[in-house]
């Protein structure tokens, strides 16, 4: 299992990568795993603000759905489209293509509560 060590991650296995004031987000290689096959993914809007552990999308898969928590609060400022035709790039490349959002951060104090790769790892066994 693929924990990229440059990532920051959620206990609700969420991961962002930060960029200047704003963060990637997507979920993790364990996550999608879990899941199963994905067969279709809801995102939030460009223009959506998102509080910190408040649903921000969701995933259907073979064998259920589940809702993602923000991990950081901020405005959405870009949508992974490429996940409404492909939701299966969530499974084939969750650090790269299964990308889901981009957030301008709202509190840099939000970044404090992410684990690094080591814990997000050590905590799932991963």
């Amino acid at each position: 299992m693929e924990v990229p060590s440059e990532l920051q991650y959620s206990e609700n296995h969420v991961w962002i990568k930060v960029l200047a004031n704003q963060a990637k987000v997507g979920i993790t290689d364990f996550a999608q795993c879990e899941l199963g096959d994905i067969v279709f993914v809801e995102l939030p809007h460009v223009g959506d603000v998102l509080q910190v552990g408040e649903p921000f999308g969701s995933a259907e898969s073979v064998k259920s759905v589940t809702e993602f928590y923000a991990p950081v609060s901020g405005r959405v400022v870009q949508v992974n489209e490429l996940l409404h035709q492909a939701p299966a790039k969530v499974n084939d490349s969750p650090y790269e293509e299964g990308w889901m959002i981009v957030v301008e951060l709202s509190e840099l104090t939000d970044l404090q509560a992410l684990w690094s790769s080591e814990q997000y790892a050590q905590t799932y066994g991963v």
